[in-house]
């Protein structure tokens, strides 16, 4: 890979009485200047297993201009390449992909990236856009697929400048490891709480943002939290955590396909799962437990998430996620934008940053007073953009590919508990002792994408609008597909939103004339590029419903491509996405992400609409579609029902409830159980050749 040395730029920060020297962004130009600070180190680690500490103190002048340390995790092929079918050794990307790889290290991983216009300062008052990554136990927010280098010039070039952070954070174990034991131990310290210290970092990130990043150009009161899959589960956790009630730091939240774990642990049930791992290790202690190496602890592979430790989460914040009834909201947009009051004033404080440290939970201060729960409690409802994609499961082909139907039918029951409820879902995903094997794993792939992300996605979405009171929810759908792969495979969008993967070669094509153009859409960011015009694509549009496969359930049927060939390749000659396509939806992604960290509506939405009756309003909502084929525009409900099998999540899921829907999908994810491995073994090895045709 070719290396490019870039102009050093510098930012003198006042409040930290320091200069960051950072780079000119390759992606810069005269007229959409970019500058880029890289590895800025937010908070400090004071041990294995506690809670981070916010960083303030810096030399002099500090190097930004290359990427800090990441959490360690387990050696793996590069993650993105995994994602996207892409080759780091073979193929046109072989140049293109980065091969550097990062340092890891548990104590100096907290780190973070920011992307901002060249010039900004502390006058500028840009929103900035706070990225999670996802990725579970791997990953890191200093990944070349994020890049905030396209999204920040589209800003610049719209007319909506903004600041782009992307934030490493601690993973596995390293950061979600809990026990009584650690509960103990971390008291003695002075910390409250026990785990989530993962979380607890992505916190003091957004502390460290709301008290320094004016001088980067950023309104520390304007923060939008945006993620994807666990990434977007963890913002879901910060949306009802404490924190956020009684000190919101962010105006509004982004959740792409977030990857929900319903089942949140409590902390002595975490402890079991330690306490099998330190018997494992031979060791019996937390002291014991800090002094062995980390690469053992990773190797351990543990996929810990989340506890409920009687600190982090708000009271009742179960029924708040799944609320029985709608509640009230307490804020409200007012003329574009979310009124939190105590957000509202400490952004107006004359020393607001000192104002915030003095309350923040994090202080070292001991007080009772200083607690989150000695305030009144203070429901924040955040506005919310929230979407998944088509073919989300396609990453579980192979475990899919392992079940038999026979073995499969009596494990969903098992689960179920109840035959007609099983014998509902049975039926409504078409799976029975008899199915044939070559049949089988697309069921089993569509069930998975359902319960682990379409169906969560759409109860989070409809329980957040209650909370509202049917305002401040927009819900979108992401079917475009994948120029590497040609489905909407799970994280594709990532692909339109950052414009940094690598795309092989797309034929130069324009819309044919018989595609139908679509109707005028509300477009608030303003107009696409003129290489986009605003045309639509039939496959999907209300003007030609009629001409779509309806299944016999009364769906629109696209095919997704599990294990298939795309019959109009086959019959065409085309490839699946273009440049019109891929421009047309990374456009309409970035000005819509863009446009909603504005606090402005990113497209239509009942908040904006009369509704005088729960039918009229179903009647006036819309869903925004990203693809596929470069589809992109508002629809109706209608047009949503088809997208994606609502009648069959309310049939067969809902009368299952969240709690067994989630277990269902994660037994399935995880493929038969071990009794059978001689089998799975067999299966396996039958089974490579068809998944490596699938995900190339």
């Amino acid at each position: 890979m070719k290396v490019v040395t870039k102009p050093i730029v510098a930012v003198h920060h006042t409040t930290l009485n320091t200069t960051f020297h950072g780079l000119t962004h390759h992606l810069s130009t005269p007229e959409s200047p970019i500058s880029q600070f890289l590895g800025v180190k937010y908070a400090d680690v004071p041990a294995r297993f506690r809670q981070s500490r916010l960083h303030s103190s810096y030399p002099a002048v500090v190097d930004a201009t290359h990427h800090g340390p990441i959490c360690p995790q387990s050696k793996y092929s590069n993650l993105e390449a995994e994602m996207f079918g892409l080759s780091l050794s073979a193929g046109e990307f072989a140049e293109l992909l980065p091969k550097t790889p990062f340092e890891h290290d548990e104590f100096e991983c907290l780190n973070l990236n920011i992307t901002t216009p060249a010039g900004a300062s502390s006058h500028s008052n840009l929103p900035v856009m706070l990225w999670i990554h996802g990725g579970g136990n791997r990953g890191s927010g200093s990944s070349w697929l994020y890049d905030g280098g396209s999204l920040v010039r589209k800003s610049i070039e719209t007319g909506k400048p903004i600041v782009l952070v992307t934030i490493n954070y601690r993973l596995g174990l390293l950061g979600f490891a809990s026990s009584p034991q650690l509960k103990e131990d971390n008291k003695a310290a002075g910390d409250e709480g026990v785990g989530n210290y993962g979380l607890r970092d992505q916190r003091t990130a957004m502390e460290w943002v709301h008290n320094y990043i004016a001088e980067f150009g950023g309104d520390p009161s304007n923060v939008t939290l945006f993620g994807e899959s666990t990434g977007a589960a963890d913002i879901l956790c910060h949306l009802h955590s404490n924190f956020n009630e009684h000190m919101p730091l962010f105006r509004r939240v982004i959740m792409q396909s977030p990857m929900l774990e319903l089942d949140i642990p409590t902390v002595h049930s975490a402890g079991w799962q330690l306490s099998r791992t330190m018997g494992s290790l031979n060791i019996h202690t937390v002291d014991d437990l800090r002094t062995v190496e980390v690469e053992k602890l990773i190797a351990m592979g543990l996929n810990v998430r989340a506890v409920d430790d009687g600190f982090f989460f708000s009271p009742g914040w179960k029924a708040a996620m799944y609320p029985p009834e709608a509640k009230p909201a307490t804020h409200h947009v007012v003329n574009g934008h979310l009124d939190i009051p105590e957000l509202e004033l400490l952004a107006h404080h004359p020393d607001h940053r000192r104002h915030y440290h003095h309350r923040t939970p994090h202080s070292h201060s001991r007080s009772r007073s200083a607690s989150p729960r000695a305030t009144p409690t203070v429901r924040a409802t955040q506005p919310i953009m929230i979407g998944d994609c088509g073919a989300e499961s396609l990453q579980w082909t192979l475990p899919a590919s392992l079940w038999t139907g026979a073995g499969l039918v009596r494990r969903l029951r098992a689960i179920c508990q109840s035959l007609p409820k099983s014998t509902a879902l049975l039926r409504a995903y078409d799976i029975t002792s008899y199915t044939p094997a070559d049949e089988l794993c697309d069921h089993v792939l569509e069930l998975i994408n359902d319960a682990r992300f379409a169906w969560p996605t759409e109860c989070i979405a409809r329980y957040a609008k209650q909370e509202r009171g049917g305002k401040d929810v927009w819900r979108y759908v992401f079917d475009q597909e994948s120029p590497s792969r040609g489905v909407p495979h799970n994280a594709v969008d990532l692909m339109y939103l950052f414009d940094t993967v690598p795309l092989p070669t797309l034929a130069s094509a324009t819309p044919p004339d018989s595609f139908a153009a679509s109707p005028m859409e509300v477009s608030p960011a303003g107009s696409l590029t003129p290489s986009t015009p605003d045309m639509c694509f039939g496959s999907g549009s209300e003007s030609s419903e009629d001409e779509v496969d309806i299944t016999a359930d009364g769906r629109v049927s696209p095919d997704y491509g599990f294990g298939a060939e795309d019959a109009r390749d086959d019959e065409w000659g085309l490839p699946i996405v273009d440049t019109y396509s891929y421009n047309r939806v990374r456009d309409a992604i970035q000005t819509r992400w863009i446009t909603f960290a504005y606090g402005e509506a990113p497209w239509s939405s009942p908040s904006t609409l009369p509704s005088a009756s729960a039918s009229s309003s179903s009647a006036t909502e819309k869903v925004y579609v990203f693809g596929p084929e470069g589809e992109t525009g508002e629809r109706s409900m209608s047009i949503f029902d088809g997208r994606r099998r609502r009648k069959v999540w309310k049939e067969a899921l809902e009368p299952l409830g969240m709690g067994v829907v989630q277990k269902v999908a994660v037994e399935l994810c995880n493929g038969p159980p071990e009794s059978n491995s001689g089998l799975v073994k067999v299966k396996v090895k039958a089974n490579l050749a068809k998944m490596d045709e699938v995900l190339a």
